[in-house]
């Protein structure tokens, strides 16, 4: 008797996976900031969002500031095109930056093109600050101003905690 050739893929093995496109979700606006007469935003795709990790794809225009800040899970950032600023350092395509839970990065300035990413939070991805005077003083000093955050399409079990900390969302 012959033995039977495998065939692929394996019966059952992709049962679980869960397959989306970048198309199949909305953008959400997490940061708006002014410059001069330029509104700027930090735009999310959340991918996937469970309790376990949240994968997102983000899109901040040139010139968007996000604070100094760390997270409450383990955090990647990979960044995809454009640049943007880590403190001083200039993170371009292929850039990955890894942070353990409860550590600190940042400011982040977006390049000239805008920065695009691809973001993984193991855990809360909830965030706090880690300079607020000094991200309000780069602020300043650049002309930018703080736009409200707007409302946010999150899972009910999330609490949206961006303005707690600051009255300004920053």
């Amino acid at each position: 008797m012959a033995e039977e050739q495998a065939r692929y893929p394996l019966a059952g093995i992709n049962e679980k996976a869960r397959f989306t496109q970048l198309e199949d979700h909305k953008w959400q606006v997490v940061r708006r900031q002014k410059i001069g007469d330029r509104v700027v935003e930090a735009r999310e795709k959340w991918m996937e969002w469970n309790p376990r990790y949240n994968s997102l794809y983000a899109e901040w225009d040139p010139g968007m500031m996000i604070r100094a800040h760390g997270h409450n899970s383990d955090h990647i950032v990979f960044v995809l095109k454009g640049s943007m600023t880590c403190g001083d350092r200039v993170c371009g395509p292929g850039t990955h930056i890894a942070l353990d839970h409860g550590d600190t990065f940042g400011p982040f300035i977006a390049g000239p093109e805008g920065c695009t990413s691809y973001m993984i939070m193991m855990g809360d991805p909830g965030s706090f600050p880690a300079d607020p005077e000094g991200f309000e003083k780069l602020r300043r000093e650049r002309g930018v101003e703080q736009l409200p955050d707007a409302q946010l399409d999150i899972p009910e079990w999330f609490t949206d905690s961006r303005n707690a900390v600051t009255k300004d969302g920053s």
